[in-house]
């Protein structure tokens, strides 16, 4: 018998099932999974029975005696979490379950990474059960995606430039980066801007750099030694000042490399369609010849601020400057 096509969907998509796999070590996004099918199931069975088991110290028969039909026949959800650290009696007994699923029973298994239960995932793929995608979410283009899509799902909408400055404020963690997006909705009406999140995000040493490098790459020399002095003087460090400007940089260059539209550009570089669109922005002030000397001085700046120089502060105030004035050269 052939096997059956495994159905893949995002944590908002998921729909109550007999058999769900909710797999992959985004934690926030494995336990919004796990609310919306418990959410789902109250909303269908208001009497529904809910069962939690931790599949690192399952012991066999513990799924044979949850699942198996109850004197008033009641639905039941069963949400089996850290399969990826599961024992073997779980393993024989969730595979065995999947030959003979009980009416009216919901199991969830939940795999937060690792190759522990590969057995039982292969058997769940092969049975053509659906997995949730909770993927870690690397990329600036994934975590921009995952801002908008926060926004939308409230009804609320945010300028691409604002996205942006929350992902380079607090996206490295995506529990703190969706506090963020709820703060903002809460906290806020209209639009959402660049202005709202400094207002609440302004204090962020990311926050600070992603502004001293949009400065410079604009050409605003003034401006740029301002809030370069503000950022020093509230205790930001260099390497991240110099940071965001070599991101802004390379990102700079690679749009410059391609000829493609926006969507074909983003698919191919790695990026979101704002950031390219933005970055062909920048480029219309610089030549080549600008954005190559300026690749060159932030790599210069970026081992200076790391041991090369005696002073660090002066070198990134003069890669800082020294890029904006090449930025506000007119192109050759």
């Amino acid at each position: 018998m052939a096997a059956s096509k495994q159905q893949v969907v995002p944590w908002d998509q998921v729909e109550l099932e007999p058999v769900l796999l909710v797999q992959g070590p985004e934690s926030l996004l494995a336990d919004r999974a796990v609310q919306r099918v418990r959410t789902l199931a109250e909303q269908r069975f208001p009497s529904v029975e809910r069962s939690s088991v931790d599949a690192s110290i399952y012991q066999a028969g513990e799924l044979s005696v949850l699942t198996s039909p109850s004197l008033f026949a009641e639905p039941r959800l069963i949400v089996i979490d850290q399969v990826q650290s599961c024992s073997d009696a779980f393993i024989s007994d969730a595979i065995a379950y999947l030959d003979a699923l009980e009416q009216e029973v919901f199991v969830v298994l939940v795999h937060r990474g690792g190759v522990r239960g590969k057995k039982l995932l292969d058997a769940l793929r092969s049975a053509g059960h659906t997995k949730v995608a909770c993927d870690a979410l690397k990329r600036d283009a994934d975590k921009t995606a995952f801002v908008s899509a926060e926004f939308k799902r409230a009804s609320r909408r945010a300028t691409a430039d604002a996205v942006q400055m929350l992902v380079q404020s607090v996206g490295s963690d995506l529990r703190e980066l969706a506090a963020a997006c709820s703060q903002l909705i809460s906290d806020t009406t209209g639009m959402i801007d660049v202005t709202d999140v400094e207002r609440y995000y302004g204090g962020r040493v990311e926050v600070t750099a992603f502004k001293v490098a949009d400065l410079a790459i604009a050409g605003q020399s003034a401006q740029a030694a301002v809030a370069l002095r503000h950022a020093l003087a509230t205790g930001s460090d260099p390497v991240p000042l110099v940071a965001a400007i070599a991101a802004k940089l390379r990102t700079m260059a690679k749009v410059a490399s391609h000829r493609g539209s926006a969507p074909a550009a983003a698919k191919d570089l790695g990026l979101a369609p704002w950031q390219v669109e933005r970055a062909r922005k920048d480029l219309r002030h610089w030549s080549p010849t600008g954005l190559a000397q300026a690749v060159t001085l932030v790599a210069a700046a970026d081992a200076d601020v790391k041991g090369a120089a005696r002073d660090p502060i002066f070198a990134v105030e003069r890669a800082v400057l020294k890029i904006a004035r090449i930025a506000s050269s007119p192109p050759r």
